[in-house]
Formats: C-alpha cells, structure tokens, sequence
C-alpha cells in the first residue's frame, strides 16, 4: 500500500503536464493562521529549511508539496538527470531544473510568487508546484495555503482576510483531502481559525486532522494533557502534537534534525505517556497512513471519474475533426452534409431534433394548417361590407331604369373586392415559410454539421449561397400565390357545382318566406298590392312619394355612397332610412350568394396556396440546394480560403488531444495498481 501514494504523484504529474485541474486527487491540506507554527510543521516533515520566512503574508500561493521517499543508492535513477546530491528538488515552470541548493529553493519561491501575485502583498490561487526527492521523507503530498489572517498590515489588500479564506475553501472543499489544521498549544483550542474553517467544510471532522503546535511555549503551571487527550476538542483523525523551532533557534541556524532530537526530548520529558503518539516523526508517518488509506477509498470513485472526462474530451476531439489533408474531398462532404441535413430538418429525419420547438417540416406544416388555415378561417365572407355598400351595387347596376330582377353584375363586383381580401394572409404564408426555410440554416449549423465551426468562411459561403437561392425564389413564389387569387377573380363561375347547389337552397327559402308573408296578409288587401309595407302602397317607396315627405333618395344624404345627387326641394335629408321589402330581400340575396361563393374561392385557396410555396420554394431549394452550393463553392481558386480554420481551432483541438492523452495515461496508472493488487 506504501506506493499507493507514488500514484498519485504520478497522476499528479501527468495532469500538470497539460495545465488542468479537473480532477481533484487526494492530497494534504494545511490550514492554520500566521502565526500557529505551519511553516514549521511543513520544514520539520521535510528535514530542511526551504519555505520563504518573514512578516504579514509570506505564502501568497498555494504550494503543492509532494515529498518523494528515495533510498541513498537510487539517487542517480531518480534524479533524471544523473547528480550526486542526496535530495533535490524540482519545480513544475522551471521544467527539468534541479535544485541541490535548498537556498535556492527558497528564492525560487519567492520569486515565483512575486512574478504571478505581484510585490503588493497581494494573493493568488494559481499554485506552484514542487517536488522534493529525499531518503529522509515519507511520501506524501501536501498543499501549504496562506495562513488565516484578520487585519490588513502595510499594503495588504482591505479584503486580504477575504481572499485567504476563499482560497483555503477552494482547497479543502475538495472531498479528496484531509485537512492539516495547524494550532498553536499558548491559544485557547475553542476559538481555533483553522479548526473553525475546516468544521465548514467537513462538520463531522471525517477528514480532519489537528496539529498543536509550540507545546514548549505554553504558560507556567499549564500543560497540554487534556488537548493531547482529545478531551477539549474531539478530532476524528486524531490530534498530535509537536515542538517548533523557535525565531532564535533559525537565526542561529539550527538544523531541524537536532530540533526534532530536542523535541523528542522535551515530549518524553514533559509528556511520557503520550511521547510515542506525538512529535513529527509520528506526524509524518501518521500522515502517510491516513493519506494512503484515503488514497485507496478514494481510486474506485477517481476512475469512474477519469472514464468520464476521457469520454467527453474523446467526443470533443472528434467534434474538432482531423487536419484537412484532401481539401477537394473535405469539401465535397461538408457540402453534401449541410445539404443533406437541411432536406432532413425538413422531412423530419435530422438526427438533431428539436423539443423545445417547432423547427423545419414541422413548423412549415404548422404554417400551413394552424396558421394560415385558421387566419383564412377567420375572414368574414361580408367583412367590410355593409347594407347600404350592397345596395349601393345593385343601383349602380341597374343604370338609369329600375330592374326587375337582381343584377349579376352587382355580385361579381362585390364577390371580387371580398376574394381580394384573400391575398394578402396568402402572401404573408409565403413569407413565414421562407422565413423559416432561413432558420433552418442556423439550425443545421449548431446542431447538424458542428464541423463548419472549424471553417467561419465556409460556413458564411455556404449559408449565402443558401440565403440567395431562397431570396430568389420568394418573388417567384409570391407571384405564383398572386396568380391564384388573380385566377378566381378572372372568372366568377356561377356554375360551380357547389354553388349552383347553394343557389337552389336559397331561392327555395326563399320563396317560401314569399309565400308565409302573403298568408299572414289580411283578406281585404289584394295580393297584387302586397309588395311591402304601407309606406309604399301611399307612394312613398317611389321617386315622387319621397319627395312629397321631404326626402331624397336613400343614400343621397351626406356621407352615402350617393352623396352628389340634387335635393329638389332644398330640405333637410335624413342620413338614413328602413329599407323597403324588396331593397331587403335584394341585398339577402346578394349576402347570401356572396358568401356562398366566397366559401368556395376559400377552400380552393386554402389547398392551393401550401401547394404551391411546396412546389415553388420548399422542394425546388431541396432538389437544387446541393447543386447550387457545389456549383458555387467548389472550386479549386475557393479552396483554400473556405477550408482555412478559425484562429482557435487548432488550439483547442490541441488542448483537447493533451487532456484526452493525459487522461488515457492516468487510466493506465490507475489499472496498473489493480495489476499489482495495490487496490
């Protein structure tokens, strides 16, 4: 189980080689505040002085510190680079330097803080990454975080205490670590920083372990017995305590060897029954058990992980599709693809289907059927026309003698201005057909052929070849549609089946309404005078009857439709009048035939208009779109300009290809340790 921990280093290296962080692997996280000794903790588990010392906020970067146990002999081999020294250390941005001088370690630090966080004192969450190789080390990996902080000091951002705690969340959110919470034994334990962050994260202390630190610097008279024990505040992990160099042991440069030769002393000393559970000896090699126990609790959920990742970013590469190598052939396909998929959106066989909307054939059948259908449905046969209109037509017919009969001609006028009406929401079908014709272009491009996102300039060429071939047939269509209308007005045929037969039905209703009228007259009134009511037996439903009450002729008032004609008596003219029973009958008729015929004109153009935008625009564009774009776009002068790939593109196929290897690599990493029953 020992090289359980090697893993994970090696998983760690091969996601650092392409910059990602999308799994998060097990590791260490120390948290505590500036004060509480962490520094030291970390120098102590590694045997050397290595981490940058001073005032306010020293560690202004994650660290991530993977120790890696080597023995004596097998420096060479695992150095990489053939030197003699014992322990080394290799930063990741530094590549394959190696570092034998831990001075040098420290200033490398330091200056690669600097360099990405500035000399403001200010933080940031990009970590640096280092890797010591040492016979005196257990292996381990552990994250050193900025240490908690209250107050501003010098030219410390305001919201420093902010920033700290974010980044410390960010680190020991992840489910995978056990946080290091570092606390200094001369504090109270109950108002501990680190142990109150790490309770946010980890309520239940699952994954905590506590370090009490400066054991040696606690008040006279007062011990650490009962916070060693557990009883104050109760860790899961376990709780371990350990004694710091001091300022004055570093300044006069005391190794940490003979530190932990001093602590050993000290604890045996001061805490005899407790000496073989505390110190940083234990600490370390504690560390490395719960890290590699965590480790392989946490394989069967990091593979399923991995198996994931590699699966979207093998998709995302094929997305991205192979470097053009036969432009001829490449766009040859591209071509009979788009076109391929822009006839399937509309019969309905995309292999992209919408749900959250109607899109091609669907829609253009909604149009169809819904839409226009219902809007056709929804014209009044009468609209627009009134009694006085209708009868205003029939006089206008009959010219200057009183006819015996209704007019035709006051039909066929009238019946023509109402089918005109029948034009315009014909129209209007045609243009939310095209209309959705264009739509369907955006939507093969995002959801069909993701390939034209890797050439802008075809995919412009190719949805303006499109777009062009669609506005040319709109006129073409439209006229077509105008026709229709233009042909029912040209003949109002009065012989239609349907019509002659809603002809009969009226007149025999009729004439039966003629025949209830003359029973209901009284037996004193002849029958020959019982053409209306009283008004017309004394005169007045004639010319001179009408004038003997002061009135003119109806309609002569102002506003009317016969506004001009001469008032002979000069009289006030009333705007309107009831109308006679034969005036009334009259304009029945013609409503009644009006709207028969109109019903007629109206399923023929309900059928014949989708026939035609099918005809017209929708099938014409699927059977000529290929040929269109080919005949357009495939030429050997276009080639390189339409295949030329967008600036990114080859970046992120780039980037994708490194994480889908990255990612096959850690798989293989991870079934090795099943192979070698380390799992």
């Amino acid at each position: 189980m020992e090289a359980l921990i090697p893993v994970i280093n090696k998983l760690q290296d091969v996601f650092n080689t392409v910059g990602a962080d999308i799994i998060q692997l097990p590791q260490i996280a120390v948290v505590g505040t500036q004060s509480s000794g962490k520094s030291s903790v970390l120098e102590s588990l590694v045997g050397r002085d290595l981490l940058p010392r001073g005032t306010g906020v020293v560690t202004r970067r994650p660290l991530i510190l993977q120790l890696v146990h080597v023995d004596p002999g097998d420096s060479r081999k695992n150095d990489d680079g053939g030197r003699e020294g014992e322990e080394w250390g290799k930063f990741l941005h530094t590549k394959n330097t190696i570092y034998t001088d831990f001075d040098e370690i420290r200033q490398e630090i330091e200056n690669e803080t600097e360099r990405v966080s500035g000399n403001n004192k200010g933080i940031s969450d990009e970590p640096i990454h280092l890797k010591i190789f040492s016979p005196h080390v257990v292996n381990l990996t552990l994250v050193d975080l900025p240490g908690i902080t209250k107050v501003p000091v010098g030219d410390q951002p305001k919201d420093i205490e902010v920033q700290i705690k974010d980044l410390i969340l960010k680190h020991i959110s992840n489910p995978n670590s056990i946080i290091l919470a570092v606390t200094a034994a001369n504090t109270d334990m109950a108002t501990s920083e680190a142990l109150k962050v790490a309770r946010e994260v980890d309520p239940d202390g699952r994954r905590t372990l506590a370090v009490v630190t400066k054991l040696d610097l606690m008040d006279a008279g007062t011990d650490a017995m009962d916070v060693l024990m557990g009883r104050v505040i109760p860790v899961k992990l376990g709780l371990i305590g350990v004694v710091n160099r001091s300022q004055l042991d570093i300044n006069n440069k005391k190794s940490v060897a003979d530190a932990i030769r001093d602590e050993y002393a000290f604890l045996q000393k001061k805490y005899p029954s407790l000496a073989n559970r505390n110190g940083t000896k234990y600490l370390a090699r504690t560390l490395n058990r719960l890290l590699m126990h965590h480790i392989r609790d946490c394989l069967p959920e990091l593979k399923a992980r991995i198996n994931v990742l590699a699966a979207q970013y093998q998709s995302l590469l094929s997305s991205y599709g192979e470097p053009v190598e036969d432009q001829s052939a490449t766009l040859l396909q591209l071509i009979t693809k788009f076109a391929t998929e822009y006839c399937n959106t509309i019969e309905g066989t995309a292999k992209y289907i919408e749900t959250a909307e109607l899109c091609g054939g669907a829609r253009i059948c909604y149009i169809f059927h819904e839409t226009f259908g219902r809007t056709l449905e929804s014209v009044d046969p009468l609209g627009g026309l009134s009694t006085i209109d209708i009868l205003t037509a029939i006089r206008n017919a009959t010219g200057p003698r009183p006819s015996l009969f209704v007019p035709e001609v006051s039909f066929e006028l009238l019946v023509k201005k109402q089918v005109k009406r029948l034009e315009e929401p014909s129209l209007r079908c045609v243009e939310l057909v095209h209309e959705e014709m264009q739509r369907i272009i955006q939507h093969c491009s995002n959801y069909s052929t993701q390939e034209l996102q890797r050439f802008p300039k075809l995919h412009e060429a190719i949805v303006e070849v499109v777009t062009s071939l669609l506005r040319k047939r709109l006129p073409i269509t439209n006229e077509m549609v105008h026709n229709l209308v233009a042909i029912e007005l040209a003949y109002i045929n009065t012989k239609h089946p349907d019509f002659a037969d809603a002809c009969g039905v009226m007149n025999n209703n009729i004439e039966e309404q003629r025949r209830n009228r003359m029973r209901e007259l009284p037996a004193a009134v002849p029958r020959d005078k019982a053409g209306g009511p009283q008004g017309e037996q004394d005169g007045t439903g004639s010319w001179r009857g009408m004038l003997k009450k002061g009135e003119e002729a109806p309609g002569s008032g102002p506003g009317s439709p016969f506004k001009g004609a001469v008032n002979l008596l000069d009289v006030p003219v009333p705007v309107a009048r009831k109308l006679s029973s034969r005036e009334q009958r009259d304009c029945e008729v013609i409503e009644r035939l009006i709207k028969s015929y109109f019903l007629i004109v109206r399923k023929n153009i309900q059928d014949s208009v989708p026939k035609a935008v099918m005809h017209f625009l929708v099938n014409h564009v699927k059977d000529s779109l290929q040929s269109e774009l080919v005949g357009q776009l495939y030429k050997s002068g276009l080639l390189n300009d339409l295949l030329t790939e967008s600036e990114d593109m080859a970046q992120r196929r780039k980037e994708a290809a490194d994480m889908l290897q990255a990612l096959q690599r850690a798989s293989q990493v991870i079934a090795e340790i099943r192979e070698t029953h380390l799992w």
